[in-house]
This record gives structure tokens, sequence and C-alpha cells, in this order.
């Protein structure tokens, strides 16, 4: 079986979800080829097929739709098809000339399965895998249904006509797809993120009062982290006389915003914006803190609070989307409700002054659960079904 993935870019080391997932297709026989529209030259896990180019330069791009023609020669059939599917669903001449060049790259390819990591990759090219013969997945993560839709009120009414099966990381991503259209005839399966559970465990574990307090929020800068938010809770604490340090791995368009905030917050001493870090560096620091933080406004999963509670880290994460899912509300850490810093600053009083034997049952079930449910090996069976079913 031959298995064709649609990402942006080929997944960088960190992308540990689409990395093991290639990993275990490979694994049990199966052959997998990326259409990416940039490649980094480090990625070596599966064959990379790059979307066509585009460049302002109307003599080059003559030159690149005439080389695109040339070669779309041997896949006739498959082109003739996608112009019967667009006229079809009443595209015109030059919107589907224009969609032809864009697609290139996937209706020359031969596969069994046409994957598109985002829903969002999948738009202008819905009727693809019907064109080449395959069968079409979409996977949902969070932004590509829980934002973008918002904007663009039924973006996904074409999607929704030719997708064979859909994957979602957790249950409120899939009932916001059907509040966005989906059928309820389309098959859904659920397979949430995985982590490396063998890399993220600690013997350090102090659940004893601490002097200063350390706290720590790991993702990319930008306002679906909640990260305003978040100082404002903080804020509250420093008035309360609570001593602590908060930091924050990851970058982002939002630094600005988010220092200025610190600032204004009178939280300058207190943060400390490390950047983005490989894996065994968010471990390290990942020792040194007390709780993790998580209150984002949109949230799909997040690996981020898997890693934290796979270490025994006590985990403090928001009600949007997935993270409901992720901690199991006072189970294996505590959830509050977005856009509510007052409740959040309770909520880690709260959490700071339980007994040290409190938080240690806290932390055991956190990273036993991470452990028995969201290891690389039971995603990587998973998707083989997903597949074969």
């Amino acid at each position: 079986m031959k298995i064709g993935i649609v990402l942006s870019s080929t997944p960088g080391y960190s992308e540990t979800f689409f990395n093991s997932k290639i990993k275990g297709l490979q694994a049990h026989g199966m052959e997998v080829v990326l259409f990416c529209q940039s490649k980094d030259d480090n990625f070596k896990g599966c064959p990379v097929v790059k979307s066509p180019k585009i460049t302002r330069n109307p003599f080059f791009q003559i030159g690149y739709i005439s080389k695109e023609v040339l070669f779309l020669i041997p896949y006739i059939a498959s082109v003739i098809r996608f112009v019967k599917l667009e006229r079809k669903d009443g595209v015109g001449v030059i919107q589907i000339f224009k969609k032809i060049y864009l697609n290139a790259h996937l209706l020359k390819a031969k596969l069994d399965w046409l994957h598109f990591g985002f829903a969002t990759l999948a738009l202008g090219s819905e009727t693809v895998a019907q064109a080449i013969n395959a069968k079409m997945a979409v996977s949902i993560r969070g932004f590509d249904i829980a934002v973008y839709p918002v904007k663009y009120p039924e973006c996904y009414k074409k999607l929704w006509k030719y997708i064979d099966k859909v994957h979602t990381i957790s249950d409120d991503l899939f009932v916001l797809a059907k509040k966005h259209g989906l059928p309820k005839n389309i098959p859904v399966e659920k397979i949430p993120p995985a982590i490396d559970v063998a890399l993220f465990q600690t013997t350090i574990q102090n659940h004893s009062s601490l002097k200063k307090v350390v706290f720590m929020t790991t993702g990319r800068l930008h306002w679906k982290k909640g990260y305003i938010q978040t100082l404002q809770a903080l804020a509250i604490l420093k008035e309360e006389g609570l001593d602590f340090t908060y930091k924050i791995v990851g970058e982002g368009k939002d630094y600005e915003r988010i220092a200025f905030a610190a600032y204004e917050l009178n939280l300058k001493e207190n943060v400390i914006f490390l950047g983005k870090l490989p894996h065994i560096e968010v471990k390290k620091e990942l020792e040194s803190a007390s709780i993790y933080l998580q209150y984002s406004i949109q949230e799909g999963f997040c690996n981020a609070v898997l890693e934290a509670q796979a270490m025994g880290k006590l985990c403090i994460v928001s009600n949007a989307e997935g993270l409901s899912e992720n901690v199991l509300d006072r189970e294996t850490g505590w959830v509050v409700p977005k856009y509510a810093p007052e409740i959040l600053a309770k909520k880690i009083n709260e959490v700071l002054s339980l007994s040290p034997k409190e938080k240690r049952v806290i932390s055991e079930k956190a990273k036993k659960r991470v452990k028995n449910e969201f290891n690389i090996e039971k995603q990587q069976e998973a998707f083989m079904k997903f597949y074969f079913a």
C-alpha cells in the first residue's frame, strides 16, 4: 500500500506526531511519500515531492508552467478526470487551469491513499484523490477546524463531498467538524498525538513546598496559546506575595506583545523567554518546573502537556478543545475555564497548597496514563488500522 501525506513542509525534528507516523507505516511495509511546498535538506524520513513553483517573475512562471504541462502528458487520464470533476462542481475554465498547475505534483502520483495532514491543505485539491483513483483522508487538528471556518464559513463544503475518512486528534474537534458541516456518514477515527515516553521521564521529583515556584509553558508565541491571560493570572499571584519564575519555551510573531504585557503587569523580572529549544533542553527545563501551565484559548491537543505529564509535572490547563481530554480534571491535573485569569490564579494557589502526598498521587496518575495511552507504538498501530479498516 502506498500512502501520500500532504503537509506544508517536511516535519521538523520536534514534530513527533508526523515523524512517528511515517516510521510506523514504513515498519509495517507501507510506502510513504510526502507532498510539501518546502523541504528541509536534513529530512530523510521518506521521499519528498515538492509542489510546483510560484514566482512573481512572469518569464520564469511561464517556464515552470510549460515544464509541468509536459510532465503531465503521461498522466492525461488523471487530468481529464480532474477537469470533469471540477466542471461538475461549476468551476470555471481559467480556475481549473490554475488548479491543474497547483496540483500537478499530486495528479502525477500513484497512491492508494492521499492524506492531507491539515484540513486547510485540502482546499483547492478536493477532487484530486478521486481523479487519481485514490482514497482521500483528512486530519483535523485545531486551527483548521476551530478558527479557520469561523473566518471563512462553509470553506469545507466541497471537501466533505469527496472525503473517504477523517482523522481527528480529539472528540471536541470532531464535534466542531460536525458543526461546520461534516456529514454523519463519513467514517471518523480519533487518534490522539503521542510522545517519546522513554525520553520524557525523570527520577527527579520534589513535591514539597518550595521557596520559589517555577512555572513553565512550551509553545509558539501566538495569541491562541493564552499567554496574556496566563500573565494576568500570575500578576494576581505576585500582588498576593507569591515569589515565582515563569519560563516560556518557544518563539513566534507575538513575542513583543507578550513581552510588553509582562512589563505592563510588573512581571518583567519574573518572566524568562527561553526561545525555541531542542527536546533534550526542554526536558532539562521541565526538571526544574513546579507547575506546567497551558492556558490556551484554542488548542487541538498539545504534545507539550503530554511531555510535562510524562515527567510527573503538575499540569493546569484551560478547557480549550482537546486539553480537557489531554488532562483529566482532578485526576491527572486540573482543567479551568479559559478567559478567566482570576479562576486560574485561584486554581494555582489551590494546587500549591496541596500536601506533598496529594501532589504525588496526581503526578503518578499522570505519568501512568501518558505512558499507557499516548505512546508512539499505540499511535502507529492505530494508523495501520485507519488505512485498512
